[in-house]
């Protein structure tokens, strides 16, 4: 068993413009694509232009387990709780985004944005900064793959008063890095009384390597999968969230060039990562994360120098682990079953009040927002490589919300927690639009309406 990407055009059908005929269209095309013993857990539209989709599947591949809902199933809401304002923040890794592709520099956003909304439902990439992580007390850490789900009306979430968290770290020749891990935990269970924090140390290594696509996205394969999925088997009812600590091949010259090249080189490590939480999400239905572990003794001595403050963090630090912990220590468990999905204390896309996402970006939270009719803000000045024109999209009237920068996404969220048009503070304002309605003459009208 493995993870892999693969690459597929999908070319675009009459009738697949409204919302649920385009995710409908699109499930289709990809299950056409793939081969039996494929199974998809992650798709992104990387670039669009009206007659075709450039889509990227992250797949599970040989794996003979059973696999509970496809990433496709979608569930759409009857209502709109509006009882709270809760949002959704996400910013896709690996796609080089310029606020949020790097170590935790979106952090500040989420902070912001959680100022403006009850709850902030938001991911790992976000705010994960290695050995530092500043969740805002309104925020819910979820992996990527459950997020989507959320939106998608699969899955709700409960928050939780704290998890019995399982640390798997990879196997190393270097007894230095096993014992950093583990001191790493050993920190986070006396620090602020991280619960469990067992470690269970692989016997056979995970291979993650690192891959960039056509499109410049990273992302990557995974192999060797079977020992930490028996590992998991054989804990199952003893932990309630999942860190993985493990090492991702890249070339050596990478360590340098990423710093070297500032926010040219799209983190190379970030997508692969991805690729393994879907997977361990899909299968297990709990919340987790991945930390890369250090190669070598030369890659961990490497001076980058004083390096761009987006990516410090990456800098200072020779776990990456302490901010999954932290992350994970309340990330709120994943809840399937329908009739729990349904009790008050679960968020799911009933509760959910608008979406926030770097322009560009399609995958699935936006598809789901698209159907579910949840509002959402597209903002301009975080740059990214993915190139699909948002606004072409089949949005409802006032659905979707253009914006330059987070400022203004911020600025959205509350006129629409007020129940305010946003381009109502706007100037000009248009004019108001004024047509006659279309229906019978009054000479018809009089002649069906006298008696016979």
């Amino acid at each position: 068993m493995f993870l892999s990407e693969r690459e597929i055009e999908v070319q675009a059908a009459s009738g697949s413009g409204n919302g649920s005929g385009l995710l409908g269209y699109l499930s289709t095309k990809v299950a056409d694509a793939l081969v039996p013993g494929e199974t998809p857990i992650r798709f992104v539209i990387s670039e669009s232009d009206g007659s075709r989709y450039g889509c990227e599947v992250g797949l599970m591949v040989g794996n003979g387990r059973a696999i509970g809902d496809s990433i496709f199933r979608f569930e759409r809401r009857a209502v709109e709780n509006v009882e709270t304002f809760n949002a959704v923040l996400v910013v896709p890794t690996g796609i080089g985004a310029e606020i949020g592709g790097h170590a935790g520099d979106a952090t500040p956003v989420a902070g912001l944005l959680a100022a403006a909304c009850d709850t902030l439902v938001t991911h790992p990439n976000v705010v994960n900064a290695s050995d530092v992580i500043d969740l805002p007390p309104n925020a819910l850490y979820v992996e990527g793959n459950a997020l989507s789900r959320l939106l998608m009306g699969t899955v709700g979430l409960q928050r939780v008063r704290g998890n019995r968290l399982l640390v798997v770290i990879d196997s190393h020749e270097d007894e230095l890095f096993r014992h950093a891990a583990i001191n790493s935990v050993s920190a986070a269970r006396a620090s602020y009384g991280l619960s469990g924090g067992d470690v269970i140390e692989l016997e056979t290594r995970l291979v993650m390597d690192s891959r960039f696509t056509s499109t410049g996205r990273a992302t990557g394969r995974v192999e060797g999968l079977d020992g930490l999925l028996t590992t998991l088997d054989n804990r199952r009812g003893t932990y309630d969230a999942l860190a993985v600590s493990s090492r991702i091949e890249v070339p050596e010259s990478y360590h340098m060039e990423y710093f070297e090249r500032a926010g040219e080189m799209v983190n190379p490590w970030g997508g692969v990562e991805a690729l393994l939480t879907h997977a361990l999400s899909t299968l297990y239905d709990v919340p987790s994360a991945h930390s890369p572990m250090m190669e070598s003794r030369a890659v961990a001595n490497m001076d980058p120098g004083v390096v761009d403050p987006r990516m410090a963090a990456e800098a200072v630090s020779l776990t990456f682990l302490q901010c999954i912990l932290k992350g994970l220590q309340r990330s709120p468990r994943i809840v399937t079953d329908a009739d729990a999905m349904r009790h008050h204390s679960v968020l799911t896309a009933t509760d959910v009040s608008c979406l926030v996402i770097p322009d560009g970006c399609i995958g699935l939270p936006t598809l789901a927002a698209l159907e579910q009719g949840v509002p959402v803000i597209a903002v301009r000045e975080n740059r990214n490589l993915m190139r699909n024109d948002l606004a072409a999209l089949p949005w409802s009237p006032g659905q979707f919300h253009a914006v330059e920068n987070y400022w203004e996404a911020a600025g959205v969220m509350s006129a629409l927690r007020a129940g305010i048009d946003p381009q109502a503070v706007r100037r000009p304002i248009s004019p108001t639009n004024v047509s006659k309605s279309v229906g019978e003459s009054a000479e018809a009208l009089a002649e069906r309406l006298l008696p016979f």
